[in-house]
């Protein structure tokens, strides 16, 4: 591994915070096919089939676990996954992708790519938690939301939309976690949140690296070379900023020890509610607020620049055209403005008749 990439954790701490300088820049001279390697190599465990899901975890973190189901409007969507719990003292409603450790588990869950009713599942069971003053806690692991023809005839585009509304100014806390694959739109309708937590070997990215590499390189064959343009890392994003904390991993990875996997983000979790409850609801949505206007900073060069002319829009060249024409039939020779052309056209009333 690189050194700016196992820099992300320390292999014998259980809760750390990685690296404050991003895997890639100046200060980082590595070798280019090393670090293709290095990142590749954790897309690799974000997408292993073994590593524990929502699911998995869930029961395996926190207590008194009850799955809802259901939109209340198309149907239940198994690709998205949530209901009730307890973490340490805090009850708690969860919401998450769910993927599949087997062949026909995937299937069944659409391998973790929900359709528009499994996030309309998901603001129903956030609107619960506001209505009975519980937290939230997310766990996001999905290539993206399902882009079928069914999908979108259902408004998945909406349902995304409305989500990220929703979490937006959801007045009660909101932890969420990047599990394995949090990918597209998809991710981020159910990872708006007050903290954003990351598994070491999880990914965040606006698209896919195959998705990537074909629109930019127009070859899918570049994917290592677009997830090192992306900075998609754990380590990277919270370098960024987009990330907050990452959790370390068990040495071979989560799918390696889902039990101790478990136990570190359990623990996370439990501390993060601990200090997010006792806060004011006001101050809560002011701070979620401007920690997602703050991403994607940008400086103002102080230079002036001149406007482009507008150009004409059709209406206004055919009343300029027919205007011209108009204006040809009178005494004096020469285009008229439009705005006078009917003005001019009338003679003059005299007063004598």
């Amino acid at each position: 591994m690189v050194d700016g990439l196992n820099a992300a954790m320390p292999a014998d701490s259980s809760l750390a915070e990685a690296s404050p300088e991003p895997v890639l820049g100046h200060q980082h001279r590595v070798d280019d096919e090393a670090l293709r390697e290095a990142v590749w190599a954790r897309v690799q465990q974000a997408r292993n089939v073994k590593r524990p899901h929502t699911l998995e975890l869930v029961r395996l973190m926190a207590s008194e676990v009850i799955e809802l189901h259901g939109d209340r409007l198309f149907g239940d969507d198994p690709a998205l996954v949530g209901g009730f719990c307890r973490f340490g003292q805090h009850r708690a409603v969860f919401v998450g992708q769910q993927k599949g450790s087997e062949v026909e588990e995937n299937v069944a869950r659409n391998f973790g790519m929900p359709h528009a009713e499994g996030y309309r599942k998901a603001m129903r069971l956030f609107r619960l938690a506001e209505r009975l003053g519980l937290p939230v806690v997310t766990f996001v692991d999905t290539p993206g939301a399902y882009p079928g023809a069914a999908s979108e005839e259902r408004g998945v585009a909406e349902s995304i939309a409305r989500s990220i509304g929703v979490m937006s100014g959801l007045r009660t806390p909101i932890v969420c976690v990047i599990t394995g694959e949090g990918g597209s739109g998809g991710a981020l309708a159910i990872a708006v949140g007050d903290v954003i937590l990351a598994l070491e070997n999880a990914i965040y990215s606006v698209i896919s690296p195959e998705g990537c590499a074909s629109i930019l390189w127009r070859s899918p064959e570049a994917a290592q070379q677009a997830a090192v343009a992306m900075r998609l890392t754990a380590g990277e994003q919270q370098a960024m900023g987009v990330i907050d904390l990452v959790i370390a991993e068990p040495a071979e990875g989560a799918h390696d020890a889902p039990e101790e996997t478990a136990r570190r983000l359990g623990a996370t979790i439990v501390a993060q509610l601990d200090a997010l409850m006792p806060r004011a609801l006001d101050d809560l949505l002011d701070d979620r607020y401007d920690r997602f206007r703050r991403m994607g900073a940008f400086a103002d060069s102080g230079t002036s620049v001149t406007p482009r002319q507008e150009r004409q829009s059709l209406g206004d060249r055919l009343r300029l055209l027919l205007g011209s024409g108009r204006g040809m039939l009178g005494a004096e020779p020469g285009p008229l403005r439009p705005a006078a052309a009917d003005d001019q056209d009338e003679p003059p009333l005299r007063e004598d008749v």
